[in-house]
């Protein structure tokens, strides 16, 4: 796998897609040594189960395990840091973490609890924990969400968690942005396996997740956050952190170019989609019929962004959406399904940020 590459599976057997993932990636070739410390990095960012939208799902931790452990590689540890004001050991429990570490004997490592070093990291100083500092190769395992202060957050953001309790209260004295572009440049993003099964629309600490049942694998953390703007509906420059990392060399922002490597194709029409009110609110403006999940979740994340700008009020024709429309007529689609429609938009499924762009210009 090279830093172009971002593979993308779709399914509800989480376990067997993170494995899938690793394999297309190679990951065991990639460490090499078997001896190698080797350590996840989930988001646990606070004591929630990952249905909420909030944390990284315990099968997907799983799927890794049982990859590495099959390929031979035994020293693995899950280690994270919940946010100020949580605590990782009861993040621990509520995302079923205790089984998993139990189950294939992988210790968990309380980053709060850690000693820490300062490190210079091109023009700042930035304190980071001394057992994430040990680790040969780290997986990193965000949740694709958004975030009240910084928009949107994955994989640049979620290596907060390896630093000490001082220095994330520090970063949010400093505005995020800058400090986050800038830890980058030391922690470690040897691969990054993305949980974007139901990530939360706004909030880090969930409570209106968007199922998309999907998972992503990137070597590049730069492009993974950039590809997370072309999912939830934003431009790379409305996240400063993205700019500055690359900018600083950690990455690039150039999705237009990069490789994808679709494992399978989202099969799994769902006519009934779970929702929280406020998802259910943005459907109102929406009639699927039997749409994929990552399909209607772009659409659900495009809607969220219209919704922001006040440009939702006073629309009476529906966004119609999904396998049922294939073959069909209509006023406005979205989707391959819907290219029978007057007014459609391709895709399958389509990037959020082409649907904001296509119902700002279509949607009358």
């Amino acid at each position: 796998m090279n830093r172009k590459d971002i593979i993308i599976i779709h399914g509800t057997d989480y376990k067997e897609m993170a494995k899938r993932v690793m394999d297309r990636a190679d990951v065991a070739g990639d460490i090499g040594d078997l001896n190698k410390k080797i350590a996840l990095k989930p988001n646990l960012v606070v004591a929630r189960d990952p249905s909420s939208g909030a944390t990284t799902h315990k099968e997907l931790l799983a799927g890794a395990i049982e990859y590495l452990q099959e390929h031979g590689f035994k020293n693995i540890t899950i280690m994270e840091g919940s946010w100020v004001g949580d605590n990782t050991q009861s993040a621990f429990t509520a995302a079923g973490y205790r089984q998993i570490s139990t189950k294939y004997n992988v210790p968990l490592v309380d980053l709060q609890r850690d000693s820490y070093t300062e490190y210079e990291a091109k023009g700042m100083e930035i304190a980071i924990c001394d057992k994430a500092m040990e680790v040969d190769y780290m997986i990193n395992m965000p949740v694709l969400k958004g975030h009240c202060q910084t928009t949107i957050t994955c994989a640049l953001k979620n290596n907060k968690g390896v630093m000490p309790n001082r220095e994330k209260r520090r970063f949010h004295t400093m505005g995020l942005h800058k400090p986050i572009a800038h830890l980058n440049t030391v922690c470690r993003n040897d691969f990054i396996l993305v949980d974007n099964i139901c990530g939360d629309l706004d909030f880090e600490e969930g409570g209106n997740p968007v199922v998309m049942n999907r998972v992503l694998g990137f070597k590049d953390p730069v492009l993974c956050d950039s590809y997370v703007c072309d999912c939830m509906g934003y431009k790379v420059d409305d996240i400063p952190y993205i700019r500055m990392a690359e900018k600083l060399g950690v990455g690039s922002t150039d999705t237009e170019h990069a490789n994808f490597i679709y494992i399978n194709e989202d099969k799994n029409a769902k006519s009934k989609f779970r929702m929280t009110h406020r998802v259910q609110n943005l459907a109102k403006f929406a009639d699927p019929k039997d749409a994929c999940s990552a399909c209607y979740g772009s659409l659900i994340y495009a809607l969220d962004r219209l919704s922001d700008a006040g440009k939702l009020r006073g629309k009476k024709n529906l966004v119609c959406i999904g396998q049922g429309y294939k073959g069909e007529t209509g006023e406005i689609g979205v989707g391959q399904c819907t290219c029978g429609f007057k007014k459609s938009l391709k895709g399958c499924p389509p990037k959020a940020i082409d649907i904001v762009n296509f119902l700002e210009e279509e949607w009358k």
